[in-house]
């Protein structure tokens, strides 16, 4: 059985929307091994997430420095009631309008990670519905005061810190799973 990790770039004050804010801290060569440790079997996105991934890593071929290997070979699939197959990108189908049994389905048929970036509609369902295994949170040290957040306003979302590591440009990276039961 298959497991969801996400990944998502946020401010201290969970901001996710638009990671370009992001730039002016780097990116480390240590925050580049710790997506890459995600980045196993397959890819889970939102549509909207799939729209900006998709003309920026098919560019990149297949080359494996840049993780076009992965994010251009691996399987794609896409949560979206708008878009239909076939798709654009090379190995993405759409898995229709967002149901976690089908989420689940997908969870049972991989063997190894799926990878959600971005996708907040989608990760805050996964969330909702029990279905992400490690929340991977990189926190930048800003405060952006406004933006889409990850948590939406009112919801409790229970997590276990599994991992935290601190990065030379000041992010830190928490890693959280399900609560212990």
């Amino acid at each position: 059985m298959g497991t969801i990790d996400v990944h998502e770039f946020i401010s201290l004050d969970g901001v996710v929307s638009d990671p370009s804010w992001t730039a002016e801290y780097g990116f480390t060569d240590a925050m580049g091994e710790a997506i890459g440790r995600l980045t196993d079997a397959a890819i889970l996105l939102g549509r909207t997430t799939y729209e900006m991934f998709h003309p920026a890593w098919s560019a990149r071929g297949h080359d494996v420095e840049s993780g076009g290997a992965f994010f251009n070979g691996a399987p794609k699939h896409v949560v979206t009631s708008t878009l239909a197959d076939p798709l654009e990108w090379e190995n993405s189908r759409v898995l229709g309008p967002y149901d976690p049994a089908r989420i689940q389905q997908l969870k049972d048929a991989t063997d190894g990670g799926i990878y959600v970036s971005g996708s907040v509609t989608l990760v805050r369902a996964l969330l909702a519905d029990g279905l992400v295994d490690t929340l991977n949170l990189f926190v930048y040290p800003v405060s952006l005061g406004a933006g889409l957040r990850l948590f939406a306003e009112g919801a409790r979302v229970p997590l276990r810190l599994r991992e935290s590591e601190t990065y030379e440009n000041g992010v830190v990276r928490l890693t959280y799973g399900p609560p212990l039961a």
